[in-house]
């Protein structure tokens, strides 16, 4: 990104952010034997909320001789700047060409995030087709969710790692390194990466089709390489966990302390492909979870801590360990969520601890409308149990529960889709039922079958039934005061196309790229003609994935193994049509599925035992006295790419890991105390920010400047503090005018000194400005307290406007022609004297 930043090209696209990098805890190494790169194909704030890659971002760079990268996938205003500008995506981190790094590692989390792996490797530089890439190009891998069935991707990666990658990851990159050392062949590497456990390299198999277009046999080109067997990382509390993760500048989706307190999952619901690629549930310990989420606190400054895994309302003593969060972090005001609850895993404990500090959400998923079809899908839920924890979750206060169901499942009928709208109406009275009442969003997504699951089998339904069924219950949820949220139905076709697809829509997938889809899980992005258009052009018919398999048919993903069997994967399939339902394995009475040698590979659970931890509890009580200080920071070099709103959000997590006794203030929820003099234009550079804190006496001026200065990022550094009157002036009130500093773009400054001297000899220049609709009207003229130039540069004291307003005023020039200025806030002067300092003093 190292030109768009030199350049200003930044200031032209929406969120500057998810492209400038230096953030705090990215970790930087000149010089590296392996660069390997992490790639999210989606948008920096979904990809940096992901767990998974926040792990190995953290193992791969504790490798001395490695140094691990970043790169997302870039919103189309800024593909469309790489493109007219011919610069090549490049990492975060350094600013290296992709084309030019040693390992490209693709996240595969969503089927409909492939086109945008065509499309990063396109704007790398970087050719399709593994078969067209040799030595002289990065090894390009994959891994996660979507590699159990990679097969529509198989043309254009080297390799796929199936299953946990914490301990394979580092296997890769040490292969990588002899390999690249003796300079062998691409066919030597992807040999060696074969040995891997876990590594599945698709050039080493070749798909051999019927005249019906099934596949007839998967041959492996290679002795002995026959099938490969998802990697299992036996023991979660022997492997690394990030401590200290990068902590973006926005706002991200998950904008919080993740901490995954288990891996896995017993309940068996037989549509859930998590619950089967992940088996065997492996539970950390508390003591481990409560050591990382005080690291992690520390190092980041979050305010809230998520506790994770696939159902967190089953972990062994969830209980003692919120009960010693709250006790630990409910002062600071740091929330813990638990976004996977169960129905009939709340207790009334759970319930008590985690609404102390803020209600952060509550989503229960009942899947199923009516008891029959949650027996064929194996939930293990009833109507009781729902209705009994909703009226628990209401009296405890939360006013709002989120529903999650399917539409489409197995043996459907339109009365179990009914159900859903009877059921939501129930939950809704048991609102009523507290006398506070209480509202239900109801979230619907269509049933997509996907692999390694019993229903692996089952057709999906189709594009009319999908809308027929929404409409219906649109309908039904309208009539009860139900509020309804629906996945499109175009994009569930598209899932269920590739989540069971083989190798012969990789040419749909090039096709649709030339036509330029991609962010196809964005709603305002994706387009179904263009999607149609390109299965055409590749005489392909979508709907051949969506329908029943044959038991005994070959599916494109035989050759890779999950750990659960296919005889168990049918029995469950059999069950479900009786309505037979599988107990949890923590029962203790094994199910049978295959994962688990007892040996190495076995369930870990922990006792519902209490647990303490070494960390201290935090002191009680926040103190009636208070001190006011007043800063001055600068804000240069990547970070005048940083909004107010990003500015904000640095500095409280900066607060957060110096520790800072920050004052909060009153209500349901507290913000942090303290407050900027003005909101900085984004591309300004700054020596003359102020901010006022309000902090718990007894912490200092000067201690908190060190504080501070110890966690900001290059860029941002406080200058000057000192404390004030707790009853003293705002900034925004004392502040009477601001120097500036105006570099033109070449070519644009004509006689500047000749300019100032007409516009200083003017009585009035009145300026409109429209902002939010309004339109603001002054004079800029009168506003002008000084003004001066030289060459190319302006200099300007004014009270109020912008000082491109200004530059518009003097020279007549149109906006356009000034957008590559430099800008800097030199000097802020206060009616008490304050902030007479120059850029450069310091």
């Amino acid at each position: 990104m190292g030109d768009f930043l030199q350049n200003d090209y930044l200031l032209s696209v929406e969120k500057p952010a998810r492209y400038m990098g230096g953030e705090m805890g990215a970790i930087v190494k000149e010089r590296a034997d392996v660069r390997f790169v992490l790639a999210f194909p989606d948008v920096y704030e979904v990809g940096m909320s992901h767990l998974g890659f926040r792990i190995l971002y953290a193992i791969l760079n504790e490798i001395d001789w490695l140094a691990a990268e970043r790169v997302y996938a870039p919103w189309p205003d800024m593909e469309a700047l790489h493109r007219s500008n011919g610069i090549p995506l490049a990492t975060l981190e350094s600013s290296i060409p992709l084309s030019r790094v040693d390992i490209l590692g693709f996240t595969l989390q969503y089927e409909l995030s492939y086109t945008n792996i065509l499309n990063m490797l396109e704007l790398a530089g970087i050719p399709l087709l593994a078969s067209e890439r040799d030595e002289g190009f990065p090894l390009v891998i994959g891994g996660g969710p979507c590699a159990c069935n990679p097969e529509p991707l198989a043309d254009f990666f080297d390799a796929f790692l199936l299953g946990d990658g914490e301990e394979a990851v580092t296997e890769i990159a040490v292969v990588y390194r002899e390999w690249k050392q003796v300079k062998s062949t691409k066919e030597e590497l992807l040999e060696r990466l074969a040995k891997i456990d876990g590594v599945y390299i698709p050039s080493f198999f070749s798909v051999d089709y019927d005249a019906a277009g099934r596949i007839e046999t998967l041959r492996p080109l290679k002795p002995g390489y026959v099938k490969v067997r998802r990697r299992i990382a036996a023991d979660l509390n022997a492997i690394a966990y990030p401590g200290a993760p990068v902590v973006p500048f926005l706002k991200t989706v998950h904008d919080r302390v993740s901490m995954e307190v288990a891996r896995g999952c017993t309940r068996g619901c037989r549509f859930c492909q998590a619950g089967y690629i992940y088996r065997p549930v492996r539970e950390r310990t508390p003591e481990q979870i409560l050591a990382k989420i005080e690291e992690t606190l520390r190092n980041t400054g979050y305010d809230e801590v998520s506790l994770l895994s696939l159902s967190t309302g089953d972990y062994g003593c969830l209980t003692p360990l919120l009960k010693e969060l709250m006790e630990r972090y409910a002062k600071e005001r740091i929330a813990v969520s638990l976004p996977s609850l169960r129905v009939g895993s709340l207790t009334p404990e759970v319930v008590e601890e985690i609404k102390k500090v803020r209600k952060t959400g509550f989503t229960l998923a009942p899947e199923a409308g009516s008891e029959r079809l949650r027996q064929v899908i194996n939930k293990g839920i009833t109507e009781t149990d729902l209705l009994n924890t909703a009226f628990e979750v209401y009296s405890a206060g939360w006013r709002l529960i989120k529903l999650y169901f399917m539409i489409g499942l197995p043996t459907e009928t339109m009365d179990d889709v009914l159900g859903i709208a009877e059921l939501a109406k129930q939950v809704k009275f048991q609102g009523k039922r507290t006398g506070a009442g209480g509202e239900v969003n109801v979230a619907v997504s269509s049933f997509v079958p996907k692999p390694h699951t019993p229903f692996q089998w089952e057709p999906q339904i189709s594009y009319e039934e999908i809308l027929e069924k929404q409409q219906f219950l649109r309908q039904e949820l309208k009539k009860r005061k139900l509020n309804f949220k629906w996945q499109d139905a175009p994009l569930s076709v598209m899932e269920g196309v590739f989540a069971r697809g083989d190798r012969r829509l990789g040419r749909v997938l090039i096709e649709a790229r030339r036509l330029g889809c991609r962010f196809d899980g964005w709603g305002e992005h994706f387009s179904f003609p263009k999607w149609q258009q390109a299965f055409a052009a590749a005489a392909i018919d979508p709907l051949f994935y969506h329908r029943r398999r044959d038991l005994e048919e070959v599916l494109p993903w035989d050759h890779l193994e999950s750990g659960v069997s296919r005889e168990f994967l049918r029995s469950e399939l059999e069950k479900s049509a009786a309505c037979t339902y599988t107990p949890d394995c923590r029962s203790g009475v094994c199910s049978g599925c295959g994962v688990c040698d007892f040996e190495m590979i076995g369930m870990r659970l922990n006792g519902a035992e209490e647990t303490r931890g070494g960390a201290p509890v935090t002191e009680s009580g926040q103190p009636v006295e208070a001190e006011r200080i007043r800063l001055r920071f600068q804000k240069i070099g990547r970070m005048r790419f940083l909004s107010h709103l990003e500015m904000l959000n640095l500095f409280i997590r900066a607060i957060g890991r110096a520790r800072v006794p920050i004052r909060y203030s009153q209500g349901f929820h507290p913000h942090p105390k303290f407050s900027f003099a003005t909101a900085l234009s984004v591309g300004v550079e700054s020596w003359a920010e102020y901010m006022d804190m309000e902090l718990n006496a007894g912490f200092g001026a000067e201690r908190l400047k060190e504080a501070l200065n110890q966690v900001l990022p290059e860029g941002v550094r406080v200058l000057e503090s000192h404390a004030i009157t707790l009853n003293s002036e705002s900034l925004s009130v004392i502040m009477e005018s601001v120097r500036y500093r105006v570099i033109l773009p070449p070519g644009a400054g004509q006689d500047l000194p000749g300019q100032v001297e007409r516009f200083l000899a003017l009585d009035t220049y009145p300026h409109r400005r429209e902002k939010k609709g309004k339109v603001v009207a002054f004079d800029l003229r009168h506003e002008t307290v000084s003004l001066t130039a030289s060459a190319d540069c302006l200099e300007m004291e004014v009270r109020r406007g912008k000082p491109l307003e200004f530059v518009a005023a003097v020279t007549g020039l149109p906006a356009d022609a000034l957008a590559g200025a430099k800008i800097e806030k030199l000097e802020v002067n206060f009616r008490s004297g304050e902030g007479r300092t120059v850029a450069g003093d310091d």
